[in-house]
């Protein structure tokens, strides 16, 4: 027993810290690859590379160019796959953009499911696709382009087997015996899903792709990894090793780089390059290619994609359809373009830091610049550098804090760039991002303070990883040099070594004080509840919206956050570190971008995160915009009041209902707010008797109790029989007449059977005649999830609890009784930042069930 309590114990604690450990692992492989290059690059010199870099040919790079152009188109071709899979069609051109734009920022800024996996959330649902849609596009083009990367590496492995061994140390039939069972592993996966058949395992369900998608997979992915490694090949210098040689070992070391987690595979990549190519050319060439292999295959398209962005800020483009769709996909777009934009722009400065200035250049500036401008120039170039690299987060954010630092950032970047080291590829570069972060100004729109922001581990990681690069490129730039004391206090025009030691130092002494405010926390601090006039205003809201549940504010129970405006609230709750929303903001559709994110700055700088229930879909794109992800948490069950009639067959089992209510003499009765006062003792006698035959106590939160106040302020509608209240429901409606929904619903032990569906009908039927369009008849938690393809493991649980947790919950139950009603079904989410679905749903429970003994005790 205390074996398996330690082990529990063990998983646990690597559960609850397993972004923290991934992080360390991450950064400790970096570590070993820069150690690693270092060593493989003992006999080059700076000078050597930089000559290999200068003398590739403009027909070489034109060649790379063209090849990139062609791996991206096929990248395309990805989505376009994955649509179909699904089976959905969205018009080509907004679809390729997004695509196009996911790839961009994916492959430069690395963790392409996520990167990448963002950007196809943002355009998509644009372009009108669900979540779960978006989420089995993603999971999609990540398997297929693993599954593609591993047949290709196998495939030509098969055939170079004798060239490859050669070059890793390895038997070529060793390596034939490998591809060939990767291989036939593969083609027997082909072959079971040839008729598009679903597979399951324990109780994941997959649908594998049938003959015709799998076949054009392959085709799609075999032409971009082949485009791809050609971009690297022909920038490299005349070597004995054949393409298809080639094509094996680069696969290897893209598949390495993704494995590796690095982001952008970043010296995991060159490493296996370098170690693979370094006995047939010379070392300082690869070094030379893998550097004009970056910028052209990850740099250039993101640059492009930025310039097309900043082209449809620049320009009003006419009202055409396509253009309109591609307006509403710059705005959704830009904020993460510019982010990774900002990204590579950061880590270029703070890399130029530590490499020297070209001697013409230096020679330029040493007759018109006084040393000490140059060197202040140089040394804060490099401070600007790792301030622009973390502002990024910020940019994807839309955070305006992020936007002004970036700018400033930039545009200082920029002028020091000329200073320093009249670096005009810099300069341009910074140009580039400075026009499209002032063009895009307005989307940069969410008050938050950078000082208020604490960077998440990936992120202290990719800035760390940056800093260990920095100083691996320092120290094999300046490997020659000795070093001593006396090299930091050297100012001399040609002293570059001691310029590039100062800005390296700059640089870490920066990252380390971010890093460790970002680990400081904020202590958790709690907002003030709602006084008596917020109560007032929120109400008055309501009432002027369709959401008939936005009543519940009335509970009192809850705080309020309101926009600028006033005309806006989210009515919240608080549980442990969660700070709990309860529906989507209430008040207009404009205010609610701006709600949501203040929502979660004011969770995260009180030490909480925040978590939004039971959501519409028409929120979720702003809850991912604002760093959050959502999980489905059932269906919301809506019936339309026009068509409402107990008339044919559909309703028959309701109709039943109603009569048989009537021959046991219940009568249905509608009382007004001021007529409720009169029948409140009796009320209160029910919702007693209904406590405790059931054995429960009142709810919160999300649910109405039985307080004076809050019965008093809507209609209620009750059942009598022989003149005896039995049973009562208290409505929420709002002054639009849009929707009218049930919160309290009590019944007397002795009411008839089936006095819940005479008391909705009657409910509904009056409703219906006083104007109202809609009925809400809430949420069946749970549903909908059962049975769907590639679902995550939130949804299998979330099935599996449906189908047999009976009894603990009456989820099946609930859903059959609101299907009586013939309603449509409407998904309802739950929205997560920083944590995981169970640990806030945990909290949701604990909160509307009053804390642990309210749940425990019922």
């Amino acid at each position: 027993m205390a074996s398996n309590s330690s082990s529990s114990y063990v998983r646990d604690f690597f559960q609850a810290h397993r972004g923290l450990f991934v992080s360390f692992i991450v950064l400790l492989v970096f570590g070993f690859t820069a150690l690693a290059i270092y060593e493989l690059t003992t006999e080059v010199s700076y000078d050597e590379v930089i000559e290999a870099l200068v003398s590739t040919s403009w027909s070489s790079i034109a060649l790379a160019v063209f090849f990139t152009g062609l791996s991206f188109a096929a990248l395309v071709g990805y989505d376009l796959n994955a649509l179909t899979y699904i089976g959905r069609k969205l018009p080509t051109v907004p679809v390729a953009m997004t695509a196009f734009s996911a790839y961009a920022v994916g492959n430069t800024a690395g963790f392409g499911a996520l990167s990448g996996g963002a950007i196809r959330f943002r355009g998509y649902s644009r372009l009108g696709l669900s979540p779960e849609d978006i989420g089995r596009v993603i999971a999609f083009v990540t398997f297929a382009f693993g599954i593609g990367l591993l047949s290709v590496t196998a495939l030509a492995c098969l055939v170079t087997a004798p060239r490859v061994g050669q070059i890793i140390g390895v038997s070529d039939t060793a390596i034939r015996i490998i591809a060939l069972i990767i291989i036939v592993g593969l083609s027997i996966l082909v072959f079971i899903g040839r008729d598009g058949r679903t597979i399951s395992i324990g109780k994941v369900h997959l649908r594998l792709p049938d003959s015709r998608t799998s076949s054009q997979q392959f085709l799609v992915t075999a032409l971009d990894i082949a485009a791809s490694a050609s971009v690297l090949y022909v920038l490299l210098p005349q070597t004995t090793i054949g393409w298809p040689s080639f094509l094996a070992i680069y696969a290897t070391a893209v598949g390495a780089g993704v494995l590796s987690h690095v982001p952008a595979g970043l010296g995991v990549f060159e490493t296996i390059i370098v170690a693979a190519l370094g006995n047939t050319v010379d070392i300082d060439q690869v070094l030379g290619s893998l550097v004009l292999y970056r910028v052209i295959y990850h740099v250039l398209p993101l640059l492009i994609a930025t310039l097309f962005v900043i082209f449809l800020e620049a320009r009003q483009l006419s009202k055409h359809p396509v253009a309109s769709t591609l307006r509403k996909l710059e705005f959704r777009l830009a904020p993460l373009l510019l982010s990774a934009f900002a990204l590579i722009a950061g880590a270029m400065l703070v890399l130029s830091s530590v490499t020297p200035t070209p001697d013409s250049n230096l020679n330029f500036l040493g007759s018109y610049m006084p040393l000490p401008l140059v060197e202040s120039a140089h040394f804060l170039s490099s401070i600007i550098g790792i301030l622009l690299f973390v502002s990024a987060r910020g940019l994807a954010q839309r955070l305006d804090g992020a936007w002004w630092t970036a700018v400033l950032c930039t545009a200082l970047g920029l002028l020091f760039s000329l200073l320093k080291a009249l670096a005009l590829f810099e300069a341009v570069f910074l140009t580039v991002l400075l026009a499209g972060l002032l063009l895009s100004a307005r989307q940069f729109n969410r008050p938050a303070s950078m000082l208020r922001q604490a960077l998440t581990p990936p992120w202290i990681v990719a800035m760390l990883i940056l800093v260990a690069a920095a100083t691996t490129i320092l120290f094999f730039v300046y490997r020659e040099v000795d070093y001593s004391r006396d090299l930091w206090w050297r100012f001399e025009f040609s002293a570059e070594a001691p310029r590039g030691l100062r800005a390296m130092l700059g640089i870490a002494i920066v990252a380390a004080v971010v890093s460790i405010f970002s680990l400081l926390r904020p202590a958790v601090k709690r907002s003030d509840l709602s006084t008596a006039e917020e109560l007032t205003q929120a109400t008055n809201i309501a009432m002027a919206q369709d959401f008939a549940d936005a009543n519940l504010v009335r509970m009192g129970d809850k705080r309020l956050m309101f926009s600028a405006s006033g005309n806006a609230f989210i009515m919240y709750g608080i549980q442990g570190r969660s700070w709990i929303a309860l529906f989507d903001p209430i008040g207009p559709s404009d205010e609610i971008a701006e709600l949501v994110w203040r929502f979660v700055e004011e969770a995260r700088t009180g030490g909480g995160r925040a978590v939004f229930y039971q959501i519409s879909p028409d929120l979720l794109a702003y809850c991912t915009d604002a760093g959050m992800r959502a999980f489905r948490l059932g269906e919301l069950a809506v019936v339309d009041l026009a068509g409402f009639e107990l008339k044919g067959s559909r309703l028959s089992g309701l109709r039943q209902a109603i009569n048989k209510g009537v021959r046991e003499g219940l009568e249905f009765e509608m009382l007004q707010p001021h007529e409720v006062a009169n029948q409140l003792e009796a009320l209160r006698g029910v919702s007693e008797s209904w406590l405790d035959e059931h054995n429960t106590r009142e709810k919160t939160f999300s649910l109405g109790a039985f307080r004076d106040d809050y019965v008093l302020s809507q209609p209620v509608g009750i059942l009598r029989k022989e003149g005896r209240i039995v049973a009562f429901a208290t409505l929420a409606v709002t002054d639009t007449k849009q929707e009218g929904t049930v919160d309290l619903m009590r019944f007397a032990p002795d009411a008839p059977k089936g006095s819940m569906d005479f008391l909705f009908v009657r409910i509904m039927e009056h409703l219906r005649d006083a104007g109202f369009k809609e009925f809400n008849l809430g949420m069946a938690p749970l549903s909908g999830m059962a049975q769907r393809e590639a679902a995550p493991a939130w949804d299998r649980i979330g099935s599996v609890i449906f189908e047999h947790g009976e009894r603990f919950y009456n989820f099946k139950g609930l859903k059959a009784f609101k299907s009586k009603f013939h309603p449509r079904w409407e998904p309802r989410y739950l929205a997560v930042s920083g944590i995981g679905p169970a640990v806030a749903m945990m909290d949701a429970t604990l909160l509307i069930g009053g804390g642990l003994r309210g749940v425990v005790g019922k």
